[in-house]
Formats: structure tokens, sequence, C-alpha cells
């Protein structure tokens, strides 16, 4: 195996650090209470985790952006997430090993996440992510999400480290996408929800992680 050689280590959030695919499936199923249908199973909806209430709507309520009515589903979304944020919401197994080590060997880490700061902030002070994570860029924080390069070359100027001495940790095709458009090495998470677009295998990821320690392997630290 090649390994990398970097200075620092981004994470998306949702699916890669966090679980927080419960509570996310938590908001939904009360919207669908809420209209008088019965919840969907957890299985149904974890894979659309990663794609935040875009997802978590098009899973529950087949409402998708720019039909009738669906800002105020999104906002009515939002506010159902907000009350259960930390409920069930938990680190991944391993992760907080895994970031203790990444510090041992002096590398920074980060978090790059599309979920906006009014979510992201508070759940990652909650976990204990922040103050430690040296970066945490939103889905607010730059002009565009991801699949767009930008949220991560955002997040390497805050580092003051050029983006190619960094790698990009994501469980989604749109978090590869990202990481290669900003000249970072693209790990996949496989621990993660993966979305729906297409299998792991076919994402082009310089590495597919099948558990967090994997990350130390191919950095050539465990």
């Amino acid at each position: 195996m090649v390994k990398l050689r970097v200075s620092a280590v981004l994470f998306d959030l949702d699916g890669t650090l966090v679980d927080s695919a419960p509570d996310l499936a938590g908001a939904a199923n009360e919207m669908r209470q809420a209209r008088g249908l019965p919840p969907l199973p957890y299985g149904v909806l974890r894979a659309w985790a990663g794609s935040g209430a875009r997802g978590m709507l098009a899973a529950s309520l087949q409402a998708h952006p720019g039909h009738p009515g669906y800002d105020q589903l999104r906002d009515e979304f939002h506010d159902r997430y907000e009350q259960r944020l930390l409920q069930e919401t938990r680190l991944f197994d391993a992760i907080a090993p895994l970031l203790d080590a990444l510090e041992s060997h002096g590398l920074l880490w980060g978090i790059v996440t599309n979920k906006a700061l009014r979510f992201a902030e508070p759940l990652s002070r909650s976990l204990g992510l922040l103050p430690r994570a040296a970066a945490l860029v939103g889905g607010d924080s730059t002009a565009h999400t991801k699949a767009h390069p930008a949220p991560l070359l955002e997040a390497a100027r805050r580092l003051g480290l050029p983006p190619q001495t960094c790698v990009y940790v994501g469980d989604d095709l749109r978090d590869m996408h990202a990481g290669r458009a900003a000249a970072m090495g693209a790990l996949a998470a496989a621990w993660g929800y993966l979305g729906v677009d297409a299998p792991i295998h076919e994402w082009g990821a310089d590495f597919v992680l099948q558990e967090p320690g994997d990350l130390l392997r191919s950095l050539d630290l465990a």
C-alpha cells in the first residue's frame, strides 16, 4: 500500500465523525406522524442521512427542492431536528482514539461539512470536537457546498497549509469529488452512510477505509 504524507486531515461530520442518522431520521418520522403517516424503518432513512434535510425530505415525504411548499417543509424539518440534535447522536466507535492518535503525531485535523453552522457548531462542541478541531467549515461558511472544492480550500486556508498537504475523509461520493477538485487525497469512510448515488468501490477514492483505524495505517502511523 502506498502511504500518504500529509500535514492535516479534514473530516466530513455526519456519517464520518458522528452518527447523527438516528436524530435526523427521528425528525423525519416526526413529520410523517404529524401528517398521519406511519414511521419509516430506520434502515430506510439511514442511507439518506448524509444529505441532511434534502435527503430526509426526499426519503420520508417524497418532497424535493422546487416543489410547492418545499421551503416550509425544510424549515419545519430544521426546527424539529434542532430540538433533538443530540438525543441519540454520538461519535462513531474508534473516532475518539483516532483523533488522539493524530494529535499525538502532531497532525492538525479539522471538519468540513455541508451541515449549516447553526447545527454543526453546537453538535461538535457538545461531542468534544470543538475546540479541539483546528477548523470547522460549515455548509454556510463559503459560497458553495461540497462537491465544490471551496469548503475544503477554505479549511486549508484557515490551517495555513497548501491543499495538497491535506487529505479529506468522507462517506459520500460528493466528498471524493470535492477532495479531488481541491487537490487533496480523498479517503472514503466505509462505516458511514454512503448515500444512494453509486457503490463505494466506484467512487475513485485514493483509499477505502473500512474502519477509522485504517486512516492511521494509510498515513503510516500505525
